[in-house]
């Protein structure tokens, strides 16, 4: 019995005729000078790449704020990079202690069960940061030896900004740190080697504006190791940090890499140098705080109390008498904008990473997102949550830049 062809559409009847405006966690809009290097294939081994890998290290050491010797790139989401921090550091039987507040930590946590450490989950009140007071009497009960951590939880949208304070009281106990900074980097201060991190992952599809699908990772000189240290062989072939060194460091093979997406995230890491980070920095925090007033000004309740608060990602309460998923579908069917429900909780979710925020991305979704409450009989102030956000605006003062 032969197995006929099957008749498909093609993208161009699938994808809608206006490109939608991707306003969610993520993946995020992407500049048109990553997309067109995205398009590009060379020899993964050849001269060109190495003189292009040699770039995404120096930019990502820039990126990462750190003099590591040991960045690498995986051909995988951010959780892949989660998970070659975790398979590396965490030798079975290590004590993980997993400070856990929203469902990327808890997956952090998950992958430290999966190669055999012994995890004690520290859980943090939903809503809310981790208090670096309670994080180091965890690990001064507990005595672990690797602690994993998310910077900026998107599932809730909170930001754990005693993260400085956190990393401290690791290292004083010896203890190594493990950050998921999947959608922070770039769009706010991490200092990797200043604040003692000894492995930082990000993914390509959030802060960076780049493709999905393509990783990055930083590892610590202390990091590194215990990496070399380790005598027993990692069950994880393609996410063995020593064999993907021998490509980002020896030129030699591992696997085919995605070398469009190396291309890719080098465009992506170009523009982030070529912005520098203190004004990349104030622009995200700029928007984040304008998209917020324009939220209030509606007369919308964000979900995340101020000091616990992510810019990067936005929590919205789901007005009374609405449902999250027919706010979802209004906007995008009737504005072409895309935003986000969450993981389990009542709220919708907005991005402000990377080429989402820009300001007439912001104005754009205020106008759809209000318009929307009201064509679905909820109540929005829509003139009022316009006239908040180009109040804050025009109130904003930089905070990293020169002013």
């Amino acid at each position: 019995m032969r197995i006929s062809p099957p008749i498909v559409e093609s993208l161009d009847s699938i994808l809608p005729d206006e490109p939608l405006l991707m306003m969610g966690a993520g993946p995020v809009p992407i500049p048109a000078k990553v997309a067109a290097a995205n398009g590009i294939v060379i020899n993964h081994l050849g001269d060109t790449m190495s003189r292009i890998i040699e770039q995404v290290k120096a930019m990502s050491r820039y990126v990462f704020q750190t003099n590591s010797s040991h960045i690498l790139g995986v051909a995988g989401p951010g959780s892949a990079a989660m998970e070659m921090a975790v398979a590396n550091l965490v030798a079975p039987t290590d004590r993980v202690l997993s400070v856990n507040n929203g469902f990327f930590s808890g997956r952090l946590a998950e992958m430290a069960d999966r190669v055999g450490g012994d995890v004690r989950r520290l859980t943090i009140e939903e809503g809310f940061a981790a208090s670096p007071e309670n994080v180091a009497q965890a690990i001064e009960d507990f005595r672990p030896q690797v602690l994993t951590i998310v910077q900026g939880e998107t599932s809730n949208t909170v930001c754990n900004t005693g993260l400085p304070e956190i990393c401290r009281a690791a290292k004083e106990a010896g203890c190594l740190v493990i950050v998921d900074a999947v959608c922070t980097l770039s769009t706010m201060p991490l200092n990797m080697d200043e604040w003692g991190v000894d492995a930082v992952i990000t993914g390509g599809q959030k802060g960076l504006s780049c493709i999905p699908g393509v990783s990055l990772v930083a590892f610590s000189e202390a990091a590194w190791t215990k990496i070399e240290a380790r005598t027993d062989t990692l069950k994880h072939w393609c996410l063995d940090a020593k064999l993907a060194d021998k490509f980002w460091y020896k030129s030699s093979y591992h696997y085919t890499a995605p070398v469009s997406g190396i291309m890719a995230i080098h465009e992506a890491l170009r523009l982030v140098c070529e912005e520098t980070l203190e004004a990349r920095f104030d622009r995200h925090l700029k928007c984040s705080k304008a998209l917020q007033a324009g939220i209030e000004g509606l007369g919308l309740s964000l979900y995340t109390h101020g000091t616990s608060r992510l810019n990067s990602v936005v929590g919205i309460h789901v007005p009374k008498g609405l449902e999250q998923k027919a706010i979802l579908t209004h906007i995008s069917e009737r504005f072409k904008v895309e935003i986000s429900g969450s993981f389990g909780l009542d709220i919708i979710r907005i991005g402000q990473m990377g080429e989402q925020c820009r300001v007439h991305n912001i104005f754009r979704t205020i106008h759809a997102l209000g318009s929307t409450i009201q064509a679905l009989g909820g109540e929005a102030n829509l003139p009022q949550g316009v006239a908040m956000l180009e109040k804050a605006l025009q109130d904003f003062e930089p905070e990293f830049s020169e002013r």
